[in-house]
């Protein structure tokens, strides 16, 4: 064990915290996570285990795969992250709803034949499809109906290629409920069982940008991740919102309500693993989060990615630190100190010591070097994760 100076002394694991959470996981800790991708979805699988009310608010700026298809064909958010995070924590047991699950996980063939994929689309839109008749009414014609907007708006060459069903699903539901994301995640919730809260930080279409070292500015999420372009090859050194190919001010963007709600009500609030600035630092950016997370005094922990993220190119730890802190200050004023921003750095013991002394030299913040790291060298213990964050609150 290791002791961590949080609110009270503890040690990391806190053996009692972890076995009550893990036994009544319906009375676990609020714990709030600001994120997108796929770099959490492993640890949200694990978290089922310790606590039914975690909430997920998830960067919906999103610009690539088959989200990017969704976006360019309806001029909506990105739901692709969304919709991983319902997935990964939806209820997977028997006592859940699998032939849901089933269908709204379903992807079609990367590969496929494009009149074969219109025809198996057709299929669901009609309710022949197998994997929609496995599913009971109300719930299969609700779902129906989704799919049924969905349809009749797509563009006759619409690409099908690796479609997430569950993307078009709530897509359609986007599309049928006045353009707004909630209504369509609420329901989709529900459907499945989620075992916590999902939504997008905002229900607005925009997209991101970064200014580099050099001054250069470079606009969608696509382009700077490193994924579907080439990687960047200079320091990012500012994340904005932009829209049409401009720069959108982040107080005309403001936090919903709702989720001001959210972040009040949390135990501790978590900068988890993810792309450092499409995946973390996106969910940001609108007014009022820097505000909000300001006033909360409960922990909040940054667990730094393992492995090479291509966002975070001549980035130190301390700097991913700064440039976590830097849109929260933007918003809570420029003299906030760092330590109502970011209270904890966690990280693998593996960690340069050095890395660690920086961030706290820099910041204040404490940083700990904890034995989180998995059987893979570039992925966290989902487990040892969760029982670190359930252990500090």
């Amino acid at each position: 064990m290791t002791r961590v100076s949080i609110q009270r002394s503890a040690r990391l694991p806190d053996d009692l915290r972890v076995a009550r959470s893990l036994s009544a996981p319906h009375l676990g800790p609020r714990l709030l996570f600001f994120s997108g991708g796929s770099a959490l979805n492993q640890i949200s699988r694990a978290l089922k285990s310790y606590t039914y009310n975690s909430a997920h608010l998830i960067t919906p700026f999103d610009s690539g795969g088959s989200s990017q298809v969704l976006r360019e064909a309806f001029d909506m958010p990105a739901v692709g992250d969304l919709r991983s995070r319902l997935m990964a924590l939806a209820d997977e047991s028997d006592l859940g709803q699998p032939d849901i699950f089933r269908l709204f996980s379903h992807r079609l063939p990367k590969n496929g034949d494009a009149k074969a994929l219109r025809q198996e689309v057709a299929a669901l839109v009609a309710g022949k499809h197998p994997l929609l008749k496995a599913i009971s009414t109300p719930m299969g014609l609700l779902i129906q109906d989704f799919l049924n907007a969905f349809h009749a708006a797509a563009p006759e060459d619409f690409d099908y290629r690796n479609a997430s069903i569950g993307n078009l699903i709530l897509a359609g539901g986007y599309l049928g409920h006045g353009r707004l994301l909630e209504p369509v995640l609420f329901l989709m919730s529900k459907m499945v069982d989620v075992r916590g809260t999902v939504r997008g930080v905002v229900d607005c279409n925009l997209h991101l940008g970064v200014e580099l070292a050099d001054g250069r500015k470079i606009f969608g999420q696509r382009e700077i991740s490193g994924k579907e372009a080439p990687p960047i090859d200079t320091p990012i050194a500012r994340l904005f919102l932009s829209e049409h190919g401009y720069e959108v001010p982040a107080g005309s963007v403001p936090l919903p309500k709702r989720n001001r709600k959210l972040i009040r009500r949390a135990d501790l609030i978590c900068y988890p693993p993810g792309s450092l600035f499409s995946s973390v630092t996106a969910n940001l950016l609108p007014a009022g989060v820097g505000r909000t997370i300001a006033a909360s005094a409960v922990p909040k922990v940054y667990v730094p990615s393992l492995g090479h993220d291509p966002e975070a190119f001549g980035l130190s730890l301390a700097d991913r630190v700064a440039a976590i802190i830097a849109p929260l200050r933007a918003d809570a004023g420029m003299d906030t100190p760092a330590t109502r921003l970011m209270t904890h750095v966690l990280c693998d013991s593996a960690e340069d010591p050095s890395a660690c002394a920086e961030v706290s030299q820099r910041h204040g913040i404490p940083c700990h070097r904890l034995p989180l790291r998995g059987d893979e060298p570039d992925r966290y213990d989902r487990s040892k994760v969760c029982a670190a964050l359930v252990s500090m609150v």
